[in-house]
């Protein structure tokens, strides 16, 4: 097989992991696949990286930088030797190192001396995470006796636009990524940046959150891989959040839309982009975790796995506003909801949820709490008439998802799930379902969130999903 295989920060956190994924990368190498891998940064370095630039730019301390950088290198001087056995690769690797240590190093003094701090080279700074790992990674196969070659993701052919934080990938890089990786792979294990790449400057640009599983995705499509592996500290998607209900379990296989509905209703394990070029592609995906090798995990397919267990997860959202919006004046008049989104477009306020009744009279939304004021503002500004009569808002909510593709079609599934929150005590606050019948989403109040989480997950029997595995 030729499988394109990410690993997160957890998974590369120090020396001791990072061995441990270079003999998992051998073992797997040795069984005949052709393999990619994308690595992220070293635990805690990227949110290191991140906070000692905005603080330089502030305070412009270059005394914080030398400390910072010191912390740095030995961290990573720690993790070539444990990882690294080879004298010869060792040194090479700590050459590599030191030079892309100075180089940052240069950087943040520039930053304390400017005072300020430009997303281009919030991009540039944070790209030090994987650029410093990627070369670890790569000697410790090489010592382990796999040719291994390091990659920026820029190196290996992803080019993107200039939105720097949230750059988007060109066309152009399915093309460079197959010319410069493929004929690696018969007999060497490429290990490529997650998270970076380059625009048409060559200026370094991130591919914002969720930027290595979305690396690896774009890569497996570039290289025609049979699977895209990504290697997490979890068995795979798991039913509900385990720090919600301990029972919670892995789900043996999924559907790319599954996926995106759990992904964007609050799941962790995948951002709903990242696997956008697999879909395209129709790339099975496979979420593993990396210290039990052997569990199958969740398998990421094309195809909608209709079962008997209709509902496959209930997810969560917090820290999310409700919105109400109301006015007999928006009754019959044309172009109201129009003007609302339009508002909050212009804001930038993204909408998680929406509802209005049948009626017109209101119209109910749900968005981050961080952009409730920028909201309602926008709101309030857009009808200075009397078409809209009151906006109101409660921040005391949290967003509940049932999702599975078992749902589409199957008579009685809503009236499950509205009655055992009925019998639980729960109120409901705001309902909405999709024509595509993928999920049922509503709205709690925080104080009765986690009991609905509770009450579906029991109702519905998603500790018994683990039997897909049998």
């Amino acid at each position: 097989m030729r499988i394109v295989m990410k690993f997160g920060g957890t998974s590369v956190e120090n020396g001791e992991k990072i061995r441990h994924v270079a003999e998992l990368l051998r073992q797997f190498r040795m069984d005949g696949n052709e393999l990619v891998a994308v690595t992220s940064a070293l635990g805690g370095v990227t949110d290191g990286l991140l906070s000692t630039a905005k603080d330089v730019s502030e305070n412009g301390k270059v005394s914080q930088v030398k400390e910072f950088i010191a912390d740095l290198s030995k961290k990573h001087y720690d993790a070539i030797n444990v990882a690294i056995d080879d004298e010869n690769i060792r040194s090479e690797c700590v050459e590599v190192i030191d030079s892309r240590v100075d180089e940052l190093e240069k950087a943040l003094i520039g930053i304390c001396y400017l005072g300020e701090l430009s997303t281009r080279s919030i991009d540039y700074i944070s790209s030090y995470g994987e650029r410093l790992a990627a070369p670890i990674v790569s000697g410790s196969l090489r010592s382990l006796g796999i040719l291994s070659k390091a990659f920026t993701g820029g190196e290996a052919g992803i080019l993107t636009n200039s939105n720097y934080g949230d750059a988007k990938p060109l066309e152009d890089s399915y093309t460079r990524v197959h010319e410069r990786l493929c004929p690696l792979l018969a007999d060497h294990i490429p290990v490529v940046t997650g998270f970076i790449a380059q625009n048409e400057q060559d200026i370094i640009t991130t591919l914002g959150r969720g930027g290595s599983d979305f690396s690896a995705s774009i890569i497996g499509a570039s290289v025609d891989a049979d699977e895209i592996w990504l290697w997490k500290e979890v068995h795979g998607i798991l039913t509900t959040d385990p720090k919600i209900v301990p029972d919670a379990s892995p789900i043996p296989q999924i559907s790319y839309i599954e996926a995106m509905e759990l992904s964007f209703f609050g799941a962790k394990v995948l951002h709903p982009r990242t696997i956008e070029p697999a879909i395209r592609h129709k790339i099975p995906v496979r979420v593993k975790n990396t210290f039990d090798p052997d569990f199958p995990g969740t398998l990421i397919v094309a195809e909608q796995q209709k079962v008997h267990d209709v509902v496959k997860a209930v997810t969560l959202i917090n820290k999310v506003a409700l919105i109400n919006i109301s006015g007999a004046g928006m009754v019959g008049t044309i172009g109201t909801a129009a003007r609302v989104f339009s508002a909050l477009a212009k804001a930038g306020v993204n909408i998680i949820m929406i509802s209005q009744g049948s009626s017109e009279a209101n119209m109910s939304l749900v968005v981050n709490e961080d952009h409730l004021e920028a909201a309602v503002g926008a709101v309030r500004s857009e009808f200075t008439t009397n078409v809209v009569g009151d906006v109101a808002y409660d921040r005391d909510v949290c967003v509940v998802a049932v999702v599975g593709a078992g749902m589409d079609g199957i008579p009685g599934v809503a009236g499950k799930v509205f009655n055992s929150l009925g019998v639980s005590g729960i109120n409901i606050i705001m309902i909405s379902q999709g024509s595509s019948q993928h999920n049922i989403s509503f709205v709690v109040s925080s104080e009765q969130a986690l009991e609905a989480v509770k009450t579906l997950h029991c109702e519905f029997e998603l500790d018994k999903q683990c039997r897909g595995y049998q």
